[in-house]
C-alpha cells in the first residue's frame, strides 16, 4: 500500500494485498487521514468483483458523513452492479474531477 498526498487529498495505491487485506488497514489508519479526500486506486489489481467492491462501503459511509469525498479507481470493475453509495471511476483524474465537485456542492451548501 502506498499513500501520496496532494493537498487535502490523500491518495492509496493498492499494488499486491487483497482488498479485504486494505480494507482492514485503511480502518486501522483512518485516523491518520480521516479529514482528507480519499482516493483508492486499485487499477495494479486485476478483475474485481462486486463483493469485493462493497467492502469499502462501511468506511465509505463514515467518511461521507464527515462531510470528504471517497473515491475509488478501477477500470476493472463493471460500475453497473456497484451500490450507488460507493463512487467508483476509472481514472484517477476522474477522481479528482468528483473530489472537485463533491467540494464546490458541500461549499454551496448541498
Amino acid at each position: 500500500m502506498i499513500i501520496d498526498k496532494n493537498g487535502n487529498i490523500t491518495i492509496i495505491t493498492q499494488e499486491t494485498f487483497t482488498i479485504i487485506e486494505l480494507v482492514k488497514k485503511l480502518e486501522a489508519l483512518y485516523p491518520k487521514f480521516k479529514n482528507d479526500n480519499l482516493v483508492v486506486i486499485l487499477t495494479a489489481l486485476g478483475k474485481i468483483n462486486t463483493a469485493d467492491v462493497v467492502e469499502f462501503l462501511n468506511i465509505s459511509n463514515i467518511h461521507k458523513s464527515e462531510k470528504h469525498s471517497f473515491v475509488i479507481v478501477s477500470e476493472n470493475i463493471d460500475i453497473d452492479k456497484i451500490p450507488e453509495d460507493l463512487i467508483v471511476v476509472p481514472t484517477q483524474q476522474e477522481a479528482f474531477d468528483i473530489i472537485e465537485m463533491e467540494e464546490m456542492e458541500r461549499d454551496l451548501g448541498f
